[in-house]
């Protein structure tokens, strides 16, 4: 599976049927079901039974379905791992992951799936180039919640203080080949505040977002989507550097501007994503 292709990532807590019943008729590009922050303490164990028997039942269609696992440390995190190897899950997404030590580790235990490492404190933003690096690692979550709270940071409209922290983990991504997605909005009410935030991701490079309510998917998924202007654009891009390349010349210009292979490939890649 291509990660970079996901665009919308609906988190639901993997002990609520209704709401798990309810995603299998969006048009979510993946489900997460969330063992951690969704999830009491006294029903973690009873939400993994959840979890692996949602995985062995299918209907999923094309959506990929991760499990996200409790943390490294915590008393779950063992048998968690373990549900993920279910056949099913396409993927596990682990919270807090520091270093590339404890992604070395998450990577071993994972039994082949991939892993999608969270971003959520000061650490794990230094680090990130190291932990998208580690083999098996094929993307990074931000965690912006958790990060403003370990910075004592406040957060406005346009997330200015966070700017930073997102902007190195798509460069730790992009470095290493692997995907990466913005943090969830959780003013799940406010469609107008939604898009301006997941514009802004995808302004930043993000593949997608995450997100935590089901009114979220088609706005999420129109926001990512390349647009029929920026599709025309491509392939008229694609088209004048044919026909430069016909007549004998590496460089063309289109509507006063030049055109390069470096644009032709930016053309490519957003048409392979239609």
């Amino acid at each position: 599976m291509d990660m970079t292709r996901l665009r919308s990532l609906l988190y639901l807590p993997a002990n609520r049927p209704s709401a798990i019943a309810k995603a299998r008729t969006l048009a979510a590009d993946a489900v997460i079901l969330d063992l951690e922050d969704a999830v009491q303490s006294d029903a973690k164990a009873d939400a993994r039974a959840a979890a692996v028997a949602t995985a062995l039942d299918r209907g999923w269609g094309d959506r990929a379905l991760f499990l996200r696992v409790n943390g490294i440390g915590t008393p779950w995190h063992g048998d968690d791992l373990a549900a993920a190897q279910t056949q099913g899950f396409a993927g596990i997404v682990v919270p807090k992951v520091d270093t590339a030590v404890e992604a070395t580790d998450v990577v071993k235990r994972a039994g082949g799936r991939p892993v999608l490492a969270m971003i959520e404190t000061p650490a794990g933003v230094i680090n990130a180039p190291a932990i998208a690096a580690t083999p098996g690692v094929a993307g990074l979550i931000s965690g912006m919640a958790d990060l403003a709270k370990a910075l004592n940071c406040g957060v406005d409209a346009h997330r200015t203080p966070l700017l930073y922290s997102l902007s190195a983990i798509v460069l730790a991504a992009r470095a290493a080949g692997v995907a990466c997605f913005d943090g969830v909005c959780t003013d799940y009410r406010n469609e107008v505040a939604f898009r301006a935030e997941a514009g802004q991701g995808k302004l930043l490079g993000f593949d997608g977002k995450t997100l935590v309510h089901p009114s979220q998917v088609d706005p999420c998924n129109a926001v990512f989507s390349p647009t029929a202007e920026e599709v025309a654009h491509a392939e008229a891009m694609i088209a004048a550097y044919q026909a430069a390349l016909s007549a004998g010349r590496g460089v063309a210009t289109l509507d006063g501007q030049m055109v390069e292979i470096l644009h032709v490939e930016q053309a490519r890649r957003l048409l392979a994503r239609v």
